[in-house]
């Protein structure tokens, strides 16, 4: 994790004028069952894409609020990474995806019993939304209800 003087200046000054969003109360659901006997899916703002499926759009002005499924048994070098933000460096979860979407990692939670299982597909949205209405109004609801329909119970998210 970089300082926050170590961005660009441009960066630094988008995020000094920059509304965030509060969420009050923040969506919360207790655990109902251990871990051992629970299905997990994989939700990453690393903006991965399996090959050959569309990539992110940077035209969207305030950032692609779509999600992109991502089969549970892909292998990750076939994720490709479109994540628009210039104020980090890509090179680690480009030389290992499992850095920013950690699927083997799960993979071997599940294997070994310490989760029940993983889910049908993962999730893999765009990180650096700077006009979150459409994802919170539009995409979340979609995205939630994918999960359900696949039994999930624990969602890992992992933000990038």
């Amino acid at each position: 994790m970089g300082e926050f003087s170590e961005l660009p200046l441009a960066i630094r000054a988008m995020l000094g004028v920059y509304r965030w969003r509060r969420i009050d109360p923040v969506p919360w659901a207790p655990l109902e069952k251990p871990l051992s006997e629970s299905r997990l899916a994989i939700v990453s703002s690393a903006g991965f894409v399996q090959r050959g499926q569309p990539p992110f759009d940077e035209t969207v002005l305030g950032g692609d609020f779509s999600f992109r499924e991502i089969p549970s048994d892909l292998d990750v070098s076939e994720l490709v990474d479109f994540h628009r933000s210039k104020s980090f460096d890509h090179t680690g979860m480009a030389q290992d995806p499992n850095l920013a979407f950690p699927l083997d990692r799960v993979r071997e939670l599940a294997e070994s019993g310490r989760i029940g299982s993983l889910a049908r597909a993962h999730l893999s949205f765009m990180g650096s939304i700077t006009a979150p209405g459409r994802l919170v109004r539009d995409t979340a609801p979609a995205a939630a209800s994918t999960l359900v329909a696949d039994d999930v119970d624990v969602a890992l998210l992992v933000p990038v």
